[in-house]
């Protein structure tokens, strides 16, 4: 079992200021592979601390000078991608073909992008031809609490880290203590490429410890966070009495809106996108919306694809979903399928308990439902789970309000061949993004969303201006 209860704090490794184990478990066996220690207020003192006192020199580095650190820091997360794939697959139970690629990948991509958008960044520009010698000025907000989740760790730290510290900002991470080890991996990487003492900092802990510490500190000037609403709420009120920047990606309960005219592959895409990740990731497209007209067979594709998903253990090779990130979410997305099944919706695949031959380790059945309408706790609620609700539908407007009618808005999807339907459908989807017959988000797309689910843009140069203040200088000369 691994040992890792030391945070990176001033560019060192130090001891927390007291002991407070954390047994980190594999979800594929429910049995510990790390101990990492849950940090106190002390230790985040001492970690904002030092950013604090890094801030006005990092702070007025020049592009240049950023730019070559990560690219070192680019360099050193690709030659340590095997290590990277392993401990994302241990410690959040990522099978190791999706930890290879998509998981690794996800870090790889937004460093990339961001380092891309910091190269065509000017940060400073004049106001325009009608005020010559008014100039704005874009710097960095501060010292930074970023607050990751454990689904897709090295793609939510990334979108943060490199993103502040391409902004010029110093900063504070605390990954979720449930999946911390690819974090303290990549705290090995900053080390390794060079990046000054204080400028990013690590300290492990849970939301109510560390989480709390951050997001009401005086010190810190912003919180990046990615989790749940409840606990984006939270954060919020918390922030509250220093006004300071929040910055918030949320919960989603996306709608796959899939038109009679969709192409034939459309739910068979859909129902593995749900399922992807093991239903694990806030942009989910877990409603699915049929046309009548094609609904019976919709429903019999969908649970013809989930008896097919193979599930099994995540350190194995193969094209499969893993289990489940802890026994907690299981018990949740159990309580979930049992309240689908209470308030009438027809299952049509998959259900309660593990599948067969997987009696250890949290795995979940993949789980269609049919005949489900949009007042049920599956359609309204995250699931965040392999477990897919099918709703029909009437009429284009009919798809609209089903689709709108939730807290939610991170991302929609529409299934269409006629391309007027689908750019017309887009502009009245209340989301922050909308995916069309299965065209991904770009490179440096930005990602968040509207309502509950959020009220920040990550990736790219909207990712980058998360952490910028802009001022307005007169009289430049």
């Amino acid at each position: 079992m691994l040992e890792k209860r030391e945070f990176y704090i001033n560019g060192q490794w130090v001891s927390p200021v007291r002991t407070n184990d954390f047994e980190v478990i594999n979800p594929s066996t429910e049995e510990s592979c790390a101990v990492i220690s849950l940090g106190a207020k002390e230790d985040t003192d001492a970690a904002v601390a030092a950013a604090r006192n890094a801030f006005e020199s990092w702070s007025q580095t020049s592009k240049e000078e950023r730019m070559a650190l990560l690219e070192k820091l680019y360099a050193i997360y690709k030659t340590r991608s095997g290590e990277m794939a392993e401990a994302i697959s241990t410690e959040m139970g990522a099978p190791m073909a999706l930890a290879k690629t998509a998981q690794w990948g996800a870090g790889a991509g937004h460093i990339k992008n961001l380092m891309r958008a910091l190269k065509n960044f000017e940060f400073e520009q004049p106001l325009g031809d009608h005020a010559p010698n008014n100039h704005i000025l874009y710097e960095p907000v501060g010292v930074c609490g970023l607050i990751t989740p454990w689904n897709w760790p090295m793609n939510q730290v990334a979108l943060k880290v490199i993103a502040a510290m391409a902004a010029g900002c110093t900063m504070v991470l605390k990954p979720s203590e449930v999946s911390p080890l690819s974090s303290l991996l990549f705290a090995e990487m900053i080390h390794e490429a060079g990046f000054p003492a204080g400028v990013f900092n690590l300290v492990n802990g849970d939301g109510v410890g560390v989480g709390s510490e951050l997001s009401g500190h005086p010190d810190v000037d912003m919180i990046s966070f990615t989790g749940s609403t409840r606990a984006g709420v939270a954060i919020s009120k918390n922030a509250a009495d220093t006004v300071k920047r929040v910055s918030l990606e949320l919960g989603g309960k996306g709608a796959n809106i899939v038109f009679a005219d969709a192409d034939e592959k459309a739910v068979v895409r859909g129902v593995r996108h749900c399922f992807n990740n093991t239903g694990q990731s806030c942009n989910a497209p877990t409603r699915m919306l049929v046309e009548r007209s094609i609904y019976d067979q919709a429903v019999a594709t969908a649970a013809d694809v989930a008896a097919k998903t193979s599930v099994d253990l995540a350190s194995i090779e193969g094209r499969h979903i893993g289990p489940v990130v802890s026994g907690l979410q299981y018990e949740k997305i159990q309580g979930m399928i049992d309240k689908g099944i209470a308030e009438g919706a027809r299952l049509v695949a998959g259900g309660p308990g593990k599948p067969e031959g997987l009696e250890k380790g949290y795995f979940v059945r993949p789980t269609v439902f049919a005949d489900v309408n949009n007042e049920m706790a599956i359609a309204r609620e995250e699931i965040f789970g392999p477990v897919l609700s099918i709703i029909p539908f009437d009429s284009e407007e009919e798809a609209v309000q089903i689709a709108n009618d939730t807290l939610y808005g991170l991302t929609n999807y529409i299934q269409t061949q006629d391309g007027d339907k689908a750019n017309r459908i887009a502009r009245q989807l209340r989301s922050g993004m909308v995916q069309i017959n299965g065209e991904m988000l770009g490179a440096g797309a930005p990602f968040g969303g509207y309502k509950q689910s959020g009220n920040g843009r990550e990736g790219g140069t909207w990712g980058l201006e998360e952490f910028l203040e802009v001022k307005v200088v007169t009289g430049w000369l």
